[in-house]
């Protein structure tokens, strides 16, 4: 009897090649962090408020009196409340890994978290220009309520430097927010220490007669005056700069160095 052995042949078979993979680019970081500050019920709200608190300024404003309100004015009071509480935006866009419990998440798919700060800043600071680009067309459209329907004299003049340093406000308020928000981590005391800690520091400030003087270079609204009424000169500017070292660059600067050591929890 004859056997008939068949051997078994294995060919060796390669695995396919792994697909290279391309870290998150800057740009995409930015959006998904803009888009943050949308997706949240308080995010929406806050900007709903904001919205409503505006409108009823322009309208009071409008309203009282004989109505001869130029665009300046109306520009002032739009900017107003946004400038106050646009911020906060910026606070819920910095505390929202740890208030919505997704760092892990996060911090998986973008491990640099410096970047993630850096990509937070930047979608707040251009939240800030577009709600102030919000502003102007909205105070445009009051004034063009009041010369049609309150025959107030038409009155656009607003002077550059007063729009532009308007805007800066806006956005040193954003970046002021989020440096808040990732020096706490924590939405509820970012809040509370952004509005309560620099209104209590200027009040303290004008009663004490020894640090009067050295205010508009410590303080960050007192520096602010200046800008706001196109009366700024270069001290105004440099006193600016200061006290947005010590209110914006300071916290930002001890936020992104917490948000780098700080410990990640799944929950």
């Amino acid at each position: 009897m004859t056997a008939t052995t068949s051997s078994l042949t294995t060919t060796p078979t390669t695995a396919p090649p792994t697909a290279q993979v391309r870290p998150v680019s800057f740009a995409t970081l930015t959006l998904v962090e803009w888009r943050k500050q949308l997706d949240t019920r308080a995010g929406r709200w806050l900007l709903i408020t904001i919205g409503i608190v505006t409108a009823a300024v322009l309208v009071i404003t409008g309203a009282v009196g004989d109505g001869n309100v130029p665009f300046g004015g109306f520009l002032l009071g739009s900017a107003t409340p946004m400038a106050m509480l646009l911020p906060i935006v910026g606070i819920l866009a910095a505390t929202s890994e740890w208030s919505q419990r997704t760092a892990l998440v996060t911090f998986t798919l973008e491990p640099r978290r410096t970047r993630v700060g850096l990509a937070k800043l930047v979608s707040a600071a251009a939240s800030g220009a577009a709600f102030f680009a919000a502003a102007l067309a909205v105070a445009a459209l009051a004034h063009l309520w009041v010369v049609s329907f309150r025959g107030a004299e038409p009155s656009w003049d607003v002077p550059l430097d007063v729009a532009l340093g308007a805007l800066l406000l806006v956005v040193l308020g954003m970046a002021q927010g989020v440096g808040f928000g990732l020096v706490l981590l924590n939405t509820p005391a970012a809040i509370v220490s952004y509005l309560f800690i620099p209104t209590l520091f200027s009040i303290v400030g004008s009663l004490i007669a020894a640090v009067r003087d050295t205010m508009p270079w410590i303080d960050l609204g007192t520096a602010s005056e200046p800008i706001l009424m196109g009366t700024a000169s270069g001290q105004d500017w440099a006193q600016l700069a200061t006290a947005s070292l010590i209110w914006v660059v300071a916290p930002l600067v001890g936020g992104l160095v917490r948000l780098a050591r700080s410990e990640i929890k799944s929950a």
